[in-house]
């Protein structure tokens, strides 16, 4: 039974997303956002208190995209969100499903932090203008991509969509949507329909209130005081 440590809508949503497009059986375990302050215990888990946290057997993971590419390689029997070696389209489902992470998550990362999670004293608004451009610019590189064919790679959904996909979810949390190209918003839309997803937006919910967690999700909580 593989076991995943969720906080609502935070990176965790990206594995979250793949058990359930894989209908995989699994055990979720919901934390208050940020866990490392309000749920120490978890430390014991993940010493350095972040989600996700996957376990399955002795395998311990704590990256989002790894667990993407390590669940759809290793998980899905019938390879629909994988693309093997083997594939020409190998070498780009690769970049774009940590593409999804090392480029377009790492400056919405930044944007919340510093215009929302920060107390206010400490809140700088031209950092958080600036990679709110960064986000912006980088995230152009798939338009083109996008105009031409429905997904990313392979000329199928894969696991490097999922990627990608939460990277345009947590954008629109921050407001950001209403600036993407047509070809995205057509794309995110697409994600948006997706089963697997509906499914995952609802286990969370579902999980949420029956552990007692706030069902806001963790780029929203932030204290305003």
């Amino acid at each position: 039974m593989i076991t995943l440590y969720h906080c609502v809508s935070a990176r965790s949503f990206r594995p979250l997303w793949i058990l359930e497009e894989l209908r995989l059986p699994y055990e979720l375990k919901m934390l208050p956002f940020p866990p490392r302050f309000l749920a120490r215990d978890y430390l014991e888990v993940n010493a350095l208190g972040t989600v996700p946290t996957l376990i399955d057997g002795n395998v311990h993971m704590t990256e989002s995209a790894a667990m993407c590419q390590y669940l759809a390689a290793k998980c899905d029997g019938s390879g629909s969100l994988d693309v093997p070696s083997s594939d020409p389209a190998f070498g780009f489902y690769l970049n774009w499903l940590h593409f999804g992470e090392a480029t377009l998550t790492y400056p919405q990362t930044l944007v919340l932090r510093y215009g929302r999670f920060e107390p206010i004293e400490r809140r700088n608004a031209q950092v958080e203008q600036d990679y709110r451009r960064w986000f912006l610019a980088r995230l152009r590189i798939i338009d083109p991509i996008l105009s031409s064919q429905p997904y990313l790679c392979a000329s199928r959904f894969t696991a490097a969509d999922i990627s990608v996909g939460y990277a345009l979810m947590l954008a629109e949390y921050l407001d950001m949507a209403p600036q993407f190209s047509t070809a995205i918003s057509e794309y995110w839309e697409r994600l948006k329909q997706r089963a697997g997803y509906l499914r995952a937006i609802a286990a969370q919910s579902a999980s949420a209130l029956a552990q007692g967690v706030s069902t806001v999700p963790a780029p929203l909580s932030a204290n305003e005081k």
